[in-house]
């Protein structure tokens, strides 16, 4: 297991108006592509400020989970009750995976040495950097899945990306948007993925923490 346990910076911490502005440049940059802001936070907290990174994502996680109950709010008032309700089963079948995922991601993060930790990271930080060109700039389809097909894809999709979430304290709207789009019809509406995505959030949030 990984001794990287402290939330202590390993470097001198930095002035509280560096620290505000980096928080409100990820603030305004995540807000104008409709997210938390987490994938941008990680490299900050690491690269910046000097954190370990079990300890970085832990934080990450803790700071995501209060920026997305603080926006959850103006979200659900931008989309109407019922278009959310109508797309409960396509929600519910990402969910399922999306919390095992996210369970599992979580206990493979606190077991992983710190120099393959911060390897994994780099990775996912491409994957994202790269979801997030494609999401931005083409658009997507949904596969031609069989209805008996739809719902293993949508669970083995959520599962992916509740890993992926909570191995880098993200709530995995990135990845969960095109995956319900192309697996299960989903819209491309990153407003529509918090109600989805919080308690897979969540559970990554708490695992981590527990011995």
């Amino acid at each position: 297991m990984s001794t990287d346990q402290t939330l202590h910076p390993l470097r001198p911490t930095h002035s509280a108006s560096a620290v505000f502005g980096a928080g409100a440049a990820i603030g305004v940059l995540g807000g104008m592509i409709g997210l938390g802001g987490a994938e941008f936070r990680l490299p900050l907290l690491i690269g910046l400020f000097g954190f370990a990174a079990l300890s970085a994502v832990i934080l990450n996680k803790a700071m995501s989970l209060v920026v997305v109950l603080a926006a959850l709010p103006a979200r659900l008032a931008a989309v109407p009750a019922a278009e959310v309700a109508a797309r409960w089963p396509v929600a519910v079948n990402l969910l399922v995976g999306s919390l095992l995922g996210a369970w599992a991601g979580a206990s493979w993060a606190v077991r992983m040495r710190s120099t393959t930790l911060y390897k994994v990271l780099a990775a996912l930080m491409v994957l994202m950097a790269a979801a997030l060109v494609v999401t931005h700039t083409i658009t997507l389809d949904t596969l031609a899945l069989p209805l008996w097909a739809q719902i293993p894809a949508g669970v083995a999709a959520g599962f992916g990306s509740g890993v992926v979430a909570a191995i880098m304290g993200v709530a995995g709207g990135e990845l969960l948007i095109p995956t319900s789009v192309a697996v299960r019809g989903g819209h491309q509406d990153r407003r529509k993925s918090l109600p989805a995505g919080l308690p897979a959030h969540h559970a990554g949030r708490v695992r981590p923490l527990q011995p």
